[in-house]
């Protein structure tokens, strides 16, 4: 049997990157920030989540572009694995009777307290929106030759958070908003999400480049089963 050739030396610490990004922004996602008050809008209010979480996407297209769909999927399991993990050990720690000297219990109540309705729709639009994300960019890499790499990265971005915004807010906050609030918080996130992205593709493309160089990969995946429901490389 063949040894399944090793991705690359910095693949891991991509990875490691990835998921600590990852969570770090679901963590801090319960504070919300109040930015500029917008013509025909009103108080813009997003969530502090919302300034980190786009990282995650960079990680995507980095990973996806330097060593392919493959070992992207194997990453995008690894994150899902790694908030479902932190969304049952929040519920058990916050569900446990606190110590008679414990008077914070109501702190860590709004901190890590979220609901399984809120924590569910979290992991599958993650899931969903990271998959589109990597698929995107690994089509379109192929579509393109290789070409237009900023073009990729922004555009794999937008449908992939599109698709993580679209799932989410309907599925942790419909019938608790009202509809016209569900649909002004879902697009002014999205909005925010993709922009940070934009601002950031200069530092994307440099990352995506050096690391190509250094690892000596540019993969296309011409012959790859994009089913997400794998862990095959």
């Amino acid at each position: 049997m063949d040894t399944p050739q090793r991705p690359g030396r910095y693949y891991d610490l991509v990875l490691g990157a990835f998921v600590c990004v990852l969570l770090c922004s679901n963590l801090i996602g319960v504070k919300k920030i109040a930015a500029v008050d917008l013509p025909l809008y009103g108080l813009l209010v997003f969530g502090a989540g919302n300034l980190f979480f786009p990282i995650s996407y960079l990680f995507g297209d980095v990973l996806t572009e330097v060593y392919g769909y493959a070992r992207a999927r194997r990453v995008v399991w690894t994150g899902f694995a790694a908030l479902a993990f932190a969304s049952v050990q929040s519920a058990v720690v916050v569900g446990l009777p606190p110590a008679e000297a414990f008077t914070d219990q109501d702190k860590l109540e709004w901190a890590f307290g979220s609901t399984w309705r809120i924590a569910g729709a979290s992991l599958i639009a993650y899931f969903c929106g990271e998959f589109a994300n990597s698929f995107t960019i690994a089509k379109l890499k192929i579509l393109t030759r290789g070409r237009w790499l900023p073009l990729r990265t922004i555009s794999s971005t937008a449908i992939g958070e599109a698709v993580d915004s679209v799932i989410f807010y309907p599925l942790a906050f419909y019938g608790v908003w009202s509809n016209q609030m569900l649909v002004s918080v879902l697009f002014a996130n999205y909005v925010i999400k993709v922009g940070w992205e934009v601002l950031a593709t200069p530092l994307t493309v440099r990352l995506i480049r050096w690391l190509k160089a250094k690892e000596g990969l540019d993969p296309y995946d011409t012959d790859t089963n994009f089913t997400p429901f794998s862990l095959r490389v």
